[in-house]
């Protein structure tokens, strides 16, 4: 399986970096403290603290995987200033329906749409992604379709 690349700031990246270290040092210590204490109780067939200890155990380890993969498969989004075309990375301000909004176009692990901070995978990024300042781009929306001016690119 080929893996893709992921797009992350270097904030971002440092984040997944830091959450990775905890899970790997402290948390699996936590975990394999309470199966051990859970296996001093007894019986494991009907021992829930043993169970959820298993559990959260095979969560972590599945969370543990996936930050690696992203850290190992990550590009640095370099913002670039006063770019003619928006790419990942880019600040974009648009006016839709009379009102302006600003977007920053990120990777997906770092979407926050209810801040501005919109994946590059959403519509409303792969929408953006490569338009310049003056363009019209047509987005459908689960309310139909809404019409975004670009208005500038940082």
């Amino acid at each position: 399986m080929t893996e893709r690349q992921t797009f992350i700031t270097a904030d971002g990246l440092e984040k997944l970096t830091e959450e990775l270290k905890q899970l790997k040092t402290v948390k699996r210590r936590e975990i394999a403290q309470r199966i051990q204490e859970a296996k001093e109780l007894g019986d494991l067939s009907e021992n829930a603290e043993y169970v959820e200890a298993k559990n959260e155990q095979a969560f972590v380890e599945g969370r543990i995987a996936e930050l690696e993969a992203i850290v190992k498969n990550a590009v640095i989004i370099q913002s670039e200033k006063n770019s003619e075309m928006v790419r990942v990375g880019s600040k974009v301000r648009v006016k839709a329906e009379g009102k302006t909004e600003s977007y920053s176009i990120v990777g997906s692990n770092e979407a926050d749409p209810k801040n501005g901070r919109i994946s590059n995978e959403s519509p409303l990024g792969q929408a953006f992604l490569g338009r310049r300042i003056g363009e019209t781009v047509e987005v459908s929306v689960p309310s139909g379709k809404r019409l975004f001016r670009i208005l500038a690119i940082t």
